[in-house]
């Protein structure tokens, strides 16, 4: 039997290179953090520099990987190119790009904002496809046919059910990403990069507080597991798509929800 098969290197992400945008808070915080504990160099980006920063300083500390701190605003495609260059500047090859920064916005339809609607699609759509094409020299230099790079882009149960709460551009731009995804693995398989997506359920994050403390109740309540997803369960599917376990699996799209959408209904 091939040593790879032992269970501490089927899951290894040590050294391994990674951007993850949007990820000073929220899922793409609890992402970061799992990859830097595992002993991965992080680059996180968002919005917010010095957020950006201090988040970085508090995750280099925990060890044993590190975390850098690259700030840009994804919603500008000149910024998409500045934080590639930035990051070409300092790696000659990443092996993970983690595709989480988002936006979301609720209102009736009668008065559901067309620049909510713009807004929402081109980060969460748009840009992610953009990011992806900037990033394609770095993964394809870090990608073997052993050991492919990964592309790992967070949807949404939302793009895969009906929400009950009025967020058209949210649940149409995550089902547009998680077909994309398909998309992409179908061409990137012959470049030995993997492209997958998850879809999260709840997950305590800054985007779901106020849902979370308004209807937290009813939301667990739909849930087969009977709790809200942790840190750890985000984490781990990231770095199971991005480690040797997960380098035959592509174009998946992977909830992580606690069973929310196979729930029974009553």
């Amino acid at each position: 039997m091939a040593s790879s098969m032992h269970s501490s290197s089927l899951f290894d992400v040590k050294d391994k290179v990674v951007l993850v945008t949007g990820g000073s808070r929220g899922i793409g915080l609890m992402i970061a953090h799992g990859f830097v504990v595992n002993g991965a160099k992080v680059y996180i980006s968002s919005r917010s520099a010095g957020v950006c920063d201090k988040v970085a300083q508090e995750l280099t500390k925990l060890g044993p990987g590190q975390c850098i701190s690259l700030p840009a605003d994804l919603q500008s495609l000149d910024e998409v190119n500045r934080l590639v260059a930035e990051l070409t500047k300092r790696e000659s090859k990443v092996n993970v790009l983690v595709n989480n920064a988002g936006a979301t916005w609720g209102a009736p339809l009668e008065s559901y904002p067309d620049e909510a609607f713009e807004k929402v699609m081109n980060l969460n759509l748009k840009r992610v496809f953009s990011l992806t094409q900037a990033m394609l020299p770095l993964l394809d230099a870090a990608a073997t046919e052993k050991v492919p790079s990964s592309i790992i882009n967070i949807g949404s149960v939302d793009g895969i059910h009906i929400p009950t709460l009025e967020t058209y551009a949210y649940s149409a731009s995550k089902a547009a990403l998680h077909q994309m995804t398909r998309v992409l693995a179908g061409h990137l398989g012959h470049r030995h990069i993997t492209c997958n997506a998850i879809a999260p359920g709840p997950f305590e994050s800054k985007m779901m507080a106020a849902t979370l403390r308004d209807f937290g109740e009813m939301i667990v309540g739909n849930i087969p597991l009977g709790r809200i997803g942790m840190p750890e369960d985000i984490a781990a599917t990231s770095i199971y798509l991005a480690s040797r376990a997960g380098a035959y699996t592509t174009g998946a799209v992977i909830p992580v929800d606690g069973g929310s959408l196979v729930k029974a209904k009553a």
